[in-house]
């Protein structure tokens, strides 16, 4: 075990004492609101899903005041997953508590033992090497959760395998499969050609080229997740601009050709 120094937190009674807070709080509510009382991990499940996504613009949007927010709400739903567990006589807060601490030392065997790593990536190979052995998984992919979003998952599932080894080794190996792929789809997909798609080949294929292109991303840093989801609120930003405008100037979307909204669209792009 190494000799660990950490500084001091000045605030850390602070911090429990809102913790603190947090847990009376939820005590109250479940013994005494009728929304709360009727609770269960099952009904709360799909507003953590929810609570999750709101964090993840915030974050997007870099709004600090909203991360906040968002943050104390995802606190109070693993308050009250433990509150459940309590009642259950399965597990309470200490208990989740502990279990994080007891993985986060296990995982860190570079902090809390002997193991040497002194960058990122050795970092993620050990952390993936001790998730097999402690998980007893049969496949490293065996942690991967399956209701994960397709571009996710696919991220995920490439990260696990780089973290035993089984990747490319240069991001130019990488930009040559996606070219192979673009032009197996292109070329046998041209819309021009008039033939019937095999829609099941297509989407086969479309599949095998996301999958290069999120790879590529990663060699880039780039999580492709959030990239798309810029470009979302992008399009967003400039199609609300569109409808604000030509409204503006007595126009009507339906009924503009599309020369006068790429107008609009240009503008857009400027501001």
């Amino acid at each position: 075990m190494r000799d660990i120094k950490s500084t001091p937190d000045k605030n850390r009674k602070k911090k429990l004492e809102a913790f603190d807070r947090l847990l009376t709080i939820m005590d109250e509510l479940r013994e005494n609101c009728p929304w709360d009382m009727k609770q269960t991990m099952e009904s709360l499940r799909h507003l953590t899903i929810e609570e999750t996504y709101e964090l993840s613009d915030a974050i997007i949007e870099n709004d600090l005041e909203e991360v906040k927010k968002e943050l104390g709400d995802l606190m109070l739903h693993n308050v009250f997953y433990a509150k459940i567990g309590d009642e259950k006589k399965a597990f309470d807060i200490a208990d989740v508590l502990n279990s994080v601490c007891d993985k986060l030392v296990e995982r860190h065997p570079h902090i809390y033992g002997d193991v040497e790593a002194n960058d990122e990536q050795a970092v993620k190979e050990n952390w993936e090497k001790i998730k097999l052995k402690e998980k007893g998984n049969k496949s490293v992919l065996g942690g991967v959760p399956t209701s994960l979003p397709a571009l996710v998952k696919a991220m995920r599932i490439q990260e696990k395998a780089r973290g035993v080894g089984f990747d490319w080794e240069k991001s130019s190996q990488v930009w040559e499969k996606v070219e192979e792929e673009m032009a197996e789809f292109k070329e046998e997909f041209k819309i021009e050609k008039h033939d019937k798609v095999d829609k099941e080949k297509a989407q086969s294929e479309f599949g095998d080229l996301m999958f290069s292109l999120i790879n590529y991303a990663r060699f880039l840093d780039i999580n492709p997740e959030e990239a798309l989801e810029r470009t979302n609120k992008k399009f967003i930003r400039r199609f609300k601009y569109l409808e604000s405008e030509s409204q503006k100037d007595g126009k009507q979307m339906g009924e503009m050709s599309l020369e006068e909204m790429d107008a609009y669209w240009e503008k857009a792009k400027r501001l």
